[in-house]
Formats: structure tokens, C-alpha cells, sequence
């Protein structure tokens, strides 16, 4: 462990749990900043973020800024003399805080940058089909995910894997790759970096709403399994099913397709005994955890079971 060197750790999501854990093993953290508890549930209780239930567990210092630019924040910061700031799954720094540490703020994002910038990279990677991802860790400046590249690791992704399975594979891949990362910038050697605005992406990661989570029945049945496997297990693919005589949300969280000419007009469900397929533009879309809104998850054999298709049902 190197107790010289001075770490604060800013984040807030789970993906940022594994980084805090090397850190900790290899460095001297100062303390953790990470999101005000928020109102939660039903009961709007409040609810403390992933990061801070680790830091208590761990008995590390716990800083909540409601803004990063207050004058109490930023002199709080500066009087711990951080040798580097590391955020994972946080929000964007001002200046006159990423500029308060000797060796710069750097950043572990869920992508092979510059591809994917934004707020949700896995998931887009999956609905987009790509076959690889990784994780990349860079200096931060004053655009978001746009500064120089330090590290960059980088796996497969299956067929069959969703956001969930590949947000898990990334998250021990970023906490390996950021304690690499720091050892370079720490010791006597310069950090050669590479920069980001020498290559134009591709693809980009905008938030996710309920417009872009919505399935579009006229995309091929491999485009839907994509962004159905994408957005699951958070927040979920959506459609609306016609059923005739009412409209009904709904989230597919897992399915299968196939490829196979038919006749069926597209959004068309048709009903059998073990299973239901959803007519796409070149074939089907055999959905197999489903979620109507206001009901708990079914698999698709409880649902046909349960629920009374019209004849005339389909997809919208």
C-alpha cells in the first residue's frame, strides 16, 4: 500500500464499488463524495446511494455536496491536498474542482472511448449489436468524456448477455484497470496518453427515457432481441398491447427470436399454448419475462395462464 499518495473518490452507483476497493487496498483515501440521499418508494423514504452504504460499512469519510461549486465544498477539498481525484459513475466536475489535485481527475467510463460517450453506455453498446466493449479510464477536462486516454481494457460481448450481465463483467474489469491507471500516473515515468478528438465516434450514449426504451416493431426481429437484452434488467424495453377492447404498458425483459418469413401483419400477437410471438418485419419475437404495468413480472406460461388475450391483440 502506497499511504503516501492521496486519493478522494467521487461517485455514486454500484459500478463505482470495486474501484473504491483497490483504492483502498493500494492507496490512502481521504474520503468518498457521493450523491445526497434521495426520497425513495412508496414511502418516499430517504435512500442512501450505493457508495455511501459501502463508505459507512467502511468507515471512510462521507462528503454530499448539493452543489460541487459551493465555496465551503471546494475549500473542504482543497484542505485535504488530493494528489488525484478519481470519479466513477458521478456527474460532471466543474473546473475549479477537477483542477485541485496535483496529478489531475481522472475518470473510469464504461466504454471503449471515444465510442459511446454519455450517460449509458452499456446499453447502448447491446442494442446497438456490437460484439465488444471495455472500460476506459482518462483524464477528465472540461467536455464530458472527451479527455486524453490512460488505459483501456476490453472484453467480448455474447449474443445472449444483457446490459445487467455485461454492467457486472465491466464493473470488476474498471476497478483492475483504474488501480493500473493510477500506478502509471504515480510513478516517475510520463503517462503517455492517447487523444480522444483524433478519431470522430461512431456511437454515442444518450440518457435513456421513455422514448428511446420504446420497441419498434417495424426493426428486424435481431434489432428488438438487441434492444430488448439491452435494457435489461433496468429500465426495461417497452411496448403498449392493443387488446382490443383496452391498451395495456408493458416491459419485456427477455426473449428469443427467429427469423421466418409470414404473413401476419407486424405488432401481430399470436398465442399458443407455451408460448406467445410477436410478428416483427422478418420474423418473430418470442418474449419470455414480461411485466404489465401496475402487476408483478411473469414468465410467459403464468401470463398465458393468467391473462385473456383477444384474438385481435397486437403490439403498438
Amino acid at each position: 500500500m502506497n499511504s503516501e499518495k492521496k486519493i478522494i473518490f467521487m461517485g455514486t452507483a454500484e459500478f463505482a464499488i470495486p474501484c473504491i476497493k483497490n483504492i483502498i487496498n493500494n492507496y490512502n483515501l481521504l474520503c468518498v463524495v457521493t450523491s445526497v440521499d434521495k426520497p425513495a418508494g412508496r414511502g418516499l423514504k430517504l435512500k442512501e446511494s450505493p457508495v455511501k452504504k459501502y463508505a459507512k460499512e467502511n468507515k471512510i469519510t462521507i462528503l454530499q455536496p448539493t452543489n460541487l461549486k459551493e465555496n465551503d465544498f471546494i475549500s473542504k477539498i482543497k484542505s485535504y491536498k488530493p494528489d488525484l481525484i478519481v470519479v466513477v459513475a458521478f456527474r460532471m466536475l466543474p473546473e475549479i474542482l477537477w483542477k485541485i489535485p496535483k496529478y489531475g481527475t481522472i475518470n473510469v467510463h464504461a466504454s471503449l472511448l471515444p465510442e459511446y460517450r454519455g450517460a449509458a453506455p452499456i446499453n447502448w453498446s447491446i442494442i446497438n449489436g456490437e460484439k465488444y466493449t471495455g472500460v476506459s479510464t482518462f483524464f477528465i477536462n472540461n467536455k464530458i468524456d472527451t479527455g486524453e486516454i490512460i488505459d483501456q481494457s476490453k472484453i467480448a460481448i455474447n449474443n445472449n448477455e444483457t446490459a445487467g450481465d455485461i454492467h457486472d463483467k465491466l464493473m470488476e474489469l474498471g476497478g483492475a484497470l483504474l488501480i493500473k491507471s493510477i500506478d502509471k500516473i504515480f510513478s516517475s515515468k510520463r503517462v503517455l496518453t492517447q487523444n480522444q478528438l483524433d478519431h470522430k465516434p461512431n456511437n454515442s450514449a444518450p440518457k435513456l427515457n421513455k422514448t428511446n426504451c420504446k420497441i419498434n416493431w417495424e426493426d428486424s426481429s435481431e434489432k428488438i432481441y438487441n434492444k430488448i437484452r439491452g435494457l435489461s434488467p433496468y429500465p426495461g424495453a417497452r411496448s403498449v398491447l392493443d387488446n382490443h377492447t383496452k391498451t395495456i404498458n408493458l416491459i419485456i425483459y427477455k426473449s428469443k427470436y427467429a427469423n421466418e418469413k409470414h404473413s401476419y401483419t407486424i405488432g401481430k400477437v399470436i398465442v399458443n399454448k407455451d408460448n406467445i410471438k410477436i410478428a416483427t418485419s422478418d420474423g418473430y419475437i418470442y418474449p419470455s419475462l414480461i411485466k404489465f404495468e401496475g402487476k408483478n413480472t411473469l414468465d410467459i406460461k403464468s401470463l398465458i395462464n393468467g391473462f385473456n388475450f383477444h384474438e385481435k391483440c397486437k403490439m403498438i
